[in-house]
């Protein structure tokens, strides 16, 4: 028995006419009719359906294999899927089960695709680390806005790093460096999120590293340690709306960033016993946007209040004691934007790019701790919640520093901090190790309250 695909060559195929297929009908008094139209491709016609038929011999047994409905499928398609299959039948293969295996092959892709497990892994890590809705939402959205239109359709096991690397280097062509860098981490955690459940073999976003130019760090301005009577006095004359001043002032005393203090609630602070518990997560206000966020790295953190920051905070309880935000702005139950301490900065004559911003206070004051030689870096780095990446050899060190709170320590520093900021009123500037030797025995700490 000659094979479809030998009768595909002869001259005795596409014999049928697009119109012919159009018109076709069974015969009067016939219930169907086959239109040949050679190749062993028939179209099946009935009074209200048309379906193309290949009919084909595979070990000694002939067979039939619907190709689909016309004129979904059209005499083109049909000869197309008439060639496909005649193919597989020279190969010794029954396309029925070559067909069915395309299908669940396309299913499976379209279920893995970069899309679905991106969102996947979205779903996964929200529940497992407890992103705060802020930070899961804005996830999804870059990854929405700069990944899916060129990857989401893709199937992941498909991808190579060329293709991970294309839609990094459009966002880098807009010059957006530290998205495509926070892409670049996203897309190496997805397809290493598709190793672990079996999708792919290997990690091809491995490659990705270094592949896009980093920016250029650029520091916070903060003005030389000489200056900083200078600012002291400048910010206590501030004659402009009082709760920027005290902002202002407050977040010099503790060295706090500004996401973590203008969501403050007064039922974080402790007066008594000289504490302020900023949350890893806050309950949210309706109508106040990022409302909801506590402590940047995302887990509790005590800053120790020494007595001129509880003096502050007692005189801010008298103008704001009754409202949601300790730090409540102009406008009632919402909090001092984040530009106040940079506003306020710039009323007092300062550049916030050039000479001193709200981040450069951390920096003048992680600069006079370390100076005055008085207290150890990991407490130092405690405080100002830093999560320094261990040095080769100190990781299991790390984990014991991580569990230890250094909380005398820090009591006794963030009191030498205001102290210090305090002889530093009288217009004259005193260096941190020269203040460090002055006689210090009225310094009475607070009971400690364990971080």
């Amino acid at each position: 028995m000659p094979s479809a695909a030998s009768a595909s060559t002869s001259k005795a195929i596409n014999r049928l006419t697009p119109l012919e297929v159009k018109n076709a009908k069974p015969d009067e008094g016939k219930t169907e009719k086959n239109l040949n139209d050679g190749g062993r491709l028939y179209l099946v016609a009935t009074a209200t359906r048309k379906r193309w038929q290949f009919q084909y011999g595979l070990n000694g047994k002939m067979h039939k294999q619907w190709l689909g409905d016309y004129p979904k499928i059209s005499l083109a398609q049909a000869r197309k899927l008439r060639d496909e299959a005649a193919k597989a039948v020279d190969e010794g293969k029954d396309p029925r089960i070559e067909r069915q295996a395309a299908k669940v092959a396309a299913k499976y892709a379209a279920a893995n695709t970069f899309e679905m497990v991106a969102r996947e892994w979205h779903t996964k890590e929200l529940a497992g680390k407890g992103w705060s809705d802020d930070h899961a939402a804005r996830i999804l959205q870059r990854i929405t806005a700069d990944l899916f239109p060129v990857l989401g359709s893709r199937p992941i096991e498909s991808l190579k790093t060329r293709d991970l690397l294309h839609p990094l280097q459009l966002v880098a062509k807009r010059d957006a460096l530290d998205l495509a860098k926070r892409l670049r981490q996203y897309i190496t955690a997805i397809m290493r999120y598709a190793v672990q459940t079996g999708r792919i073999e290997t990690n091809p976003a491995h490659d990705l590293q270094g592949a896009i130019a980093s920016r250029k760090a650029t520091h916070h301005a903060a003005l030389p340690l000489t200056r900083l009577a200078e600012l002291v006095a400048r910010i206590d004359s501030y004659t402009g709306l009082k709760v920027a001043k005290l902002a202002t002032r407050f977040a010099l005393l503790t060295g706090a960033r500004s996401s973590e203090f203008r969501f403050a609630r007064w039922t974080e602070f402790d007066l008594a016993a000289g504490t302020w518990t900023i949350p890893e997560q806050r309950e949210e206000v309706e109508g106040v946007k990022h409302s909801g966020r506590g402590e940047k790295m995302s887990r509790e953190r005590v800053i120790y209040l020494s007595r001129q920051t509880v003096a502050l905070l007692q005189e801010l309880y008298a103008i704001n004691g009754r409202a949601v935000f300790v730090f409540e702005g102009q406008k009632r139950g919402a909090p001092i934007s984040e530009n106040t301490v940079n506003l306020t900065l710039r009323k007092l004559g300062y550049d916030t790019q050039q000479d001193i911003c709200l981040h450069g206070f951390r920096t003048m004051m992680v600069s006079s701790l370390n100076e005055s030689l008085q207290f150890t870096h990991d407490a130092i780095e405690r405080h100002i919640g830093h999560e320094g990446k261990a040095r080769e050899g100190e990781a299991v060190a790390g984990i014991y520093k991580r569990k230890a709170q250094y909380l005398t320590e820090r009591q006794r520093m963030l009191q030498w901090w205001a102290d210090y900021l305090d002889a530093n009123t009288h217009g004259q500037y005193i260096a941190p190790d020269a203040f460090a030797t002055a006689d210090q025995s009225n310094v009475i700490p607070l009971p400690v309250k364990a971080a």
